[in-house]
Order: structure tokens, then C-alpha cells, then sequence
């Protein structure tokens, strides 16, 4: 049994993994850790806003919150040293120093993605690329109108899977607005947000007559929770460094 403090529990992924637990025999959901008022949910556990009155015994942190709890998972870490997984994005220079100078005491699992299939699809467009070399590749990005970062961190891993798979990395084209002619040294990235949409990710691979779009869609936020669980469980026995999910793979 892994046991399991939840970050950023009052949020949209935070309910969603407590919701995903309930199901499962190996997780047991322990407390959890938001800035947001707890008033409002129905929690059975504890919930704390300070890292530093964390008091109930965890064997992971799980964090889905926001690039700047990683400051405060620090805090937590400093108290009692836990492997951590960090499945939020959009962390600038200084919160991904932060992360690299945690994981040199505690285990930590980082990835731009926690669906099994997105990871899939990074090594499917990894192929794709070495193979159709000289094709325009484009990321196309889908997420709910309340994502704060763009291009997602998905989008950023489909982007380096592309790279991985050239003998000569492109550089990113954000957007094209005006005169904007392709280079065949780019990699067009765009981020569309609208409503509900969970997420949605197409890698498109554009030849002379002829197109290949690579595609994954999330139909369900418990995917995401499901592959955190599996990474929470992969990190228990493991020693101090930064591990992602071709590590959890054996890949």
C-alpha cells in the first residue's frame, strides 16, 4: 500500500485523483496540501495550508497544482524527505533549479505528461521523424480556456521527441502572425484554449503530396491520475535523481 499526500487537492486534478484512489487497493490517499480553502470539499483527511505543519505519515507527494508549489514541496521535503512526482508544467529557470537541487536528496519523477499513451505517442513521433526527414512538422495543442501556460507541456515533449529524432534540431515557431513563409529548419507550435477540453495533442508531419498526423486525446483527467499512482509506486525504493516515464518503462 503507497501512501499518498495529494498537492493541490482542491483543485480540478487534485479531486480527481482522490476520486480515482477510492477505487484502487495498492493507494491509500493520506492528506493533502492547497493554498484553497478546504471549507467548501468534503474531504475525509487532513488538508493543510502550510508546509510546514504537514503531520501525517506519506510515503509520495503527488503534485498536479501550479510551477510555484515547488517551493513549498521543498519545505515539505526539508521536514521529511519523500519522493516526490511533479505532474505540474510551466516551470521557469529558476522553480527547474528547485527541482534539480531536490532531486539530488529525494527521488523525483518529473514529466510533462502522466497519460501512458502521450508517452507512447512521444516515441512514435520520435520514429517518425528520423524516418521522414525534410518534412514540415507541426504541434498542435488543445486544452480548457482556464490553462494558464502555453504551449502545454506536452506540446514541449512532442517538440523534443521530434528533435530526438533529427540528426539536426529545428527551433519553435510559436504561432505565425503576418508574414510568416515556413522555414524547413522550424517546428510550427500552436495552443488552442476553449472551453472543457481536457486535452487533445496532434503532431503533423507534412510532405511533398502527402500528410501524417500523429494524434492522442485525453477523454478523461483519470488517465493522468492513474499514471501518477504507477509513477508514485515506481519511485518508493529509488535513490535521489530525476526520473521520467522511460525510466518507469524499462525503455
Amino acid at each position: 500500500m503507497t501512501k499518498v499526500l495529494i498537492w493541490g487537492i482542491n483543485g480540478k486534478m487534485g479531486l480527481t485523483i482522490a476520486e480515482t484512489a477510492i477505487r484502487l487497493k495498492d493507494i491509500k490517499i493520506v492528506g493533502g496540501f492547497d493554498s484553497l480553502s478546504a471549507d467548501n470539499f468534503c474531504h475525509t483527511y487532513k488538508v493543510f495550508d502550510d508546509p510546514n505543519n504537514i503531520n501525517v505519515d506519506y510515503d509520495v507527494i503527488i503534485d498536479f497544482s501550479h510551477a510555484s508549489a515547488i517551493n513549498n514541496i521543498v519545505i515539505a521535503t526539508e521536514k521529511k524527505p519523500r519522493p516526490v512526482v511533479i505532474a505540474s508544467t510551466g516551470h521557469d529557470a529558476q522553480e527547474q533549479k528547485k527541482i534539480a537541487a531536490l532531486a539530488k536528496k529525494v527521488p523525483v519523477f518529473l514529466s510533462g505528461n502522466m497519460s501512458v499513451g502521450v508517452n507512447v505517442l512521444c516515441r512514435l513521433v520520435k520514429q517518425a521523424a528520423n524516418i521522414l526527414y525534410g518534412w514540415d512538422v507541426e504541434v498542435i495543442e488543445k486544452h480548457h480556456n482556464q490553462k494558464s501556460d502555453a504551449p502545454s507541456g506536452t506540446a514541449k515533449m512532442l517538440v523534443d521527441s521530434v528533435n530526438e529524432g533529427l540528426s539536426t534540431p529545428r527551433l519553435t515557431t510559436h504561432g505565425r502572425c503576418g508574414q510568416a513563409k515556413r522555414s524547413p529548419h522550424e517546428i510550427g507550435v500552436h495552443a488552442v484554449r476553449g472551453g472543457t477540453i481536457i486535452g487533445e495533442h496532434d503532431v503533423i508531419f507534412a510532405g511533398a503530396e502527402e500528410l501524417i498526423t500523429l494524434s492522442h486525446s485525453a477523454q478523461s483527467r483519470k488517465i493522468f491520475a492513474l499514471g501518477a499512482f504507477r509513477a508514485a509506486k515506481f519511485l518508493v525504493d529509488k535513490k535521489p535523481k530525476i526520473y521520467n516515464m522511460d525510466d518507469m518503462f524499462g525503455i
